[in-house]
């Protein structure tokens, strides 16, 4: 079994300065929490925050080992249904900011996304692509490799926005504990 890769950097997606409204204790012993989500496997973090440092939404913060600007530690890894409803509004938008940052490596999954059984192709769990579009997937991708999500989108008119369509797969892998492979997320 292979170790799990922790998360070096994160964006911050809601900030809990009184901590989470939940917490049954009382306010005055809560400590102020930072909820995020992970840059490289989009991994769902409870953080704590320094206590001198101010900190924003869509604030990328530094949470590997050694000297973190503004957060003390990570407190946990949290599922979806642990974030506040402040920070499942911001999700979208901050998963389609890390996909447009790193198009290359999404441009990369339709240039070279595999079987994984027979049946089932990696480009088949992407939200609306079938047989059909798969196959003409595969063949326009052998012609000359895609360089942008533009280039999909012009090569491939059935897939006007592939970058949408990521971002409908990493929601799916966040919001649903049955979904069996995880592409892009760490389950």
């Amino acid at each position: 079994m292979k170790a799990e890769k922790k998360e070096v950097n994160a964006i911050v997606l809601d900030v809990l300065m009184k901590g989470h409204p939940e917490d049954p204790r009382p306010p005055f012993k809560r400590e102020p929490l930072v909820q995020a989500m992970g840059l490289e496997q989009f991994k769902l973090l409870e953080l704590v925050p320094k206590s001198v440092v101010v900190i924003n939404l869509y604030d990328k913060v530094y949470i590997g080992d050694a000297e973190r600007d503004k957060i003390e530690r990570v407190k946990r890894r949290i599922s979806y249904d642990d974030l506040t409803p402040t920070a499942r509004g911001e999700l979208p938008f901050v998963i389609e900011q890390i996909i447009k940052e790193r198009e290359p490596e999404f441009v990369a999954f339709f240039n070279k996304s595999i079987s994984i059984t027979p049946k089932l192709h990696m480009l088949h769990l992407l939200p609306g692509i079938g047989k059909k579009l798969m196959w003409e997937i595969l063949e326009t991708r052998t012609k000359k490799p895609f360089d942008s999500f533009a280039d999909i989108s012009a090569r491939i008119k059935a897939i006007p926005h592939p970058e949408k369509m990521i971002q409908a797969r990493i929601l799916e892998e966040l919001q649903d504990k049955t979904v069996k492979y995880h592409v892009f997320t760490s389950s």
